[in-house]
């Protein structure tokens, strides 16, 4: 496999990547995700919240539903203007105030975060964390941190965490979704603790293949992150359940929070 350029995220999610993207979440994963994160935020109903990367906002429209106001940043235009479009459709009949919409969508860069002091709170789902190396995570987080109010929440969740991904790493897996079939190609360097990846998207006859890079971190290496970020970690989880992370799951959910 060739090498895979570090800016790989900018020109990956479009066409059948996102095709796929929309399928694969089933509507009750993105609800429980909703709930889970309307119970750790602790954030009162009407809070504005920061959505990072956002997709096309499948947990942003959960949460507006449960009378939240949401901003969603994303660096995919297609996922952006679909998200767009959908909240258009639905804003008119949204109790959007004086203070601005229930659901903004914005094209922007992770890494690029201006807002100061703002948000409610915030939260980095879709497994997106580890999309870009050491320094441009540490941009993200800073800027995330400096978008909080104090004492504002931050939830990361990912499935790529060291102790999730590497016991049961496998080269290669197939996996059939909607009407898409499509082969991972995988190779672990660790000298880079990452993993680079080839995705072979079938379908309808039809071929095309995208490479991606996710660095690997392990959970003590997040949360750190997050404290030279200027958050305090409050728990880390393996679950949605609020199970408590060990070597082996699944998932890892860190819960933080802006400094006071």
């Amino acid at each position: 496999m060739e090498p895979i350029p570090s800016n790989w995220f900018e020109d990956f999610f479009h066409g059948v990547a996102l095709d796929l993207w929309r399928q694969a979440i089933p509507p009750q994963q993105t609800a429980a995700e909703a709930e889970f994160l309307v119970s750790v935020l602790t954030s009162a109903t009407g809070a504005h919240l920061l959505d990072v990367p956002c997709g096309n906002g499948r947990l942003s429209f959960e949460l507006a539903k449960r009378g939240f106001r949401v901003t969603g940043v994303d660096i995919s235009q297609e996922f952006v203007d679909e998200a767009t479009e959908s909240a258009a459709r639905i804003q008119p009949h949204a109790d959007a105030d004086a203070t601005g919409p229930l659901l903004e969508f914005i094209l922007g860069d992770m890494r690029s975060i201006e807002a100061r002091g703002i948000y409610d709170g915030a939260y980095c789902f879709g497994n997106s964390f580890g999309f870009m190396e050491y320094r441009d995570m540490a941009k993200f987080l800073s800027g995330v941190a400096h978008a909080l109010k104090p004492g504002a929440r931050f939830i990361v969740e990912t499935a790529m965490a060291a102790e999730s991904v590497l016991p049961d790493f496998e080269e290669q897996s197939c996996h059939e979704i909607g009407d898409i079939i499509t082969t991972i190609k995988e190779r672990y360097l660790a000298a880079e603790s990452c993993i680079d990846s080839e995705y072979i998207f079938e379908r309808n006859g039809l071929s095309e293949s995208r490479k991606a890079k996710h660095w690997i971190y392990t959970a003590a290496e997040i949360r750190r992150m997050l404290e030279s970020a200027g958050l305090v970690v409050l728990d880390c989880y393996g679950s949605l359940n609020c199970e408590p992370y060990k070597l082996g799951s699944r998932e890892l959910y860190v819960v933080s929070e802006a400094r006071v």
